[in-house]
């Protein structure tokens, strides 16, 4: 983040938000809006936030398998192909 050019005020947004806009798509780097000297909002273009979503998605389904293994919720590869099989009728 280029710190001059990544932070805006809400009066910058309010008065050039078309151009605001154009520089997030192009650059791809969040603009955050300040309040008041305050941090109160980050615009992203739609590619970076969806692909920022599915990586959040991600961490949360490694996550949450870490923590089956921990707690002891495994189940042997040759017992899970079977029970998929037998669900999906492909054996």
């Amino acid at each position: 983040m280029k710190l001059t050019e990544d932070i805006k005020p809400i009066t910058y947004m309010k008065t050039r938000s078309s151009e605001l806009i154009n520089t997030v798509r192009e650059n791809r780097r969040p603009i955050v809006i300040t309040q008041n000297g305050e941090a109160r909002a980050v615009i992203m273009d739609i590619d970076s936030y969806e692909k920022q979503k599915d990586a959040l998605l991600l961490l949360k389904i490694i996550a949450q398998g870490e923590s089956e293994i921990k707690d002891g919720k495994i189940i042997e590869q040759e017992k899970f192909f079977r029970k998929l099989e037998k669900k999906f009728n492909l054996g």
